[in-house]
């Protein structure tokens, strides 16, 4: 019997931000105090998965001066492997956080032009090489959305994935506030997802990408499943795909998710959510969740929980960053919310 098998180390391509966030609950026009954060929707992936105990390489473009070595620091605080970065430019994306609340929502001021990553060019990354020992490939669609030529760097790693047979994994992530060089969405990104096997979107970023449309009035059962069908015509390499599902319940959140793994469809009971500490990285959570159980082969039932249950515990934690364990996540999994102290 062989027993040389691989150990999964799962590679992640995207920019490596500051998070500059308002002080004390104070709006943008109020501020005295930043919070700085480091984050970045690949990174919060990578540093999940290395609390789980999945090996991380962490992938990108960044200046050579100290605020870059600062968010450095921080992946490799939580054992995720950076060694593998390149290096020009003059600048780390930046992007402002003010917190929202039960009343207003959150908002997101983006400073990512002209930065180190944004300015990458073809060829500066060696993908046959820091592909050569990975078991698996994972990037999202702010990469495209940031600039021209980080679209075309993601499509370099896309294709030597593909080429070497690597599971690729891809998160729609649309943001609005990005795409701002004159191409849209839906120029783009087709052509980079459709070697994705496995995928967690939305449904209105589908829809902007690809121009997949589900009737509104129906469950989000039937429309997740109806779009599962219509995604696979344009995605032939497809095989798992998830979303999250949040809907307001006065004051509280509901928060579910749906997956469908190898031709099964599988869902989570609605989590309810009394209070959000920090809503930003939980769709990377749930990625990370789900990347996972599909690496540690459980079932698809297990896997979507699993993906869930980060989710919810990533909007306790403020940062980008799921700060958990896989205790937690058992115990949340198992148990639901609590709020006894554990001693």
């Amino acid at each position: 019997m062989n027993t040389n098998i691989p150990q999964t180390r799962i590679a992640a391509f995207g920019e490596l931000l500051l998070r500059m966030n308002a002080a004390n609950g104070n709006r943008f026009t109020q501020a005295d105090e930043i919070k700085i954060h480091v984050g970045g929707a690949e990174a919060n992936v990578c540093v999940l998965l290395s609390q789980l105990g999945i090996q991380t390489d962490y992938i990108t473009r960044l200046p050579e001066n100290d605020l870059a070595q600062l968010a450095l620091n921080e992946l490799q605080k939580y054992k995720v492997n950076t060694s593998k970065c390149v290096y020009g430019g003059e600048r780390l994306g930046l992007y402002f956080v003010e917190s929202g609340n039960q009343i207003r929502q959150s908002q997101v001021i983006y400073d990512r032009s002209n930065s180190s990553f944004a300015t990458i060019q073809k060829d500066q990354i060696n993908w046959e090489e820091v592909l050569e020992d990975v078991t698996h490939f994972h990037w999202s669609g702010i990469s495209p959305g940031v600039s021209y030529e980080a679209g075309l760097a993601c499509k370099e790693a896309i294709l030597t994935a593909h080429k070497k047979g690597l599971p690729i994994s891809s998160d729609f992530n649309y943001r609005s506030k990005l795409w701002q060089y004159g191409k849209h969405p839906s120029e783009i990104m087709p052509d980079l997802l459709q070697y994705s096997t496995i995928t967690v979107a939305d449904l209105d970023a589908i829809e902007i990408y690809f121009g997949i449309k589900t009737d509104k009035n129906e469950s989000d059962e039937n429309r997740f499943q109806k779009t599962f069908e219509l995604l696979k015509v344009k995605m032939p390499f497809l095989k798992t795909l998830a979303m999250s599902f949040r809907k307001s319940d006065g004051p509280a959140h509901l928060y579910k998710g749906l997956l469908i793994h190898e031709g099964n469809f599988y869902q989570t009971p609605e989590h309810k959510i009394h209070v959000v500490t920090d809503q930003i990285g939980s769709g990377d959570a749930f990625n990370a969740g789900l990347l996972y159980g599909l690496s540690n082969k459980l079932s698809g039932q297990e896997c979507i929980e699993w993906a869930a249950a980060c989710g919810v515990i990533k909007q306790s934690i403020h940062g980008d960053f799921a700060i958990s364990n896989l205790n937690e996540i058992s115990h949340f999994i198992k148990n639901g919310s609590s709020n006894r102290i554990n001693r």
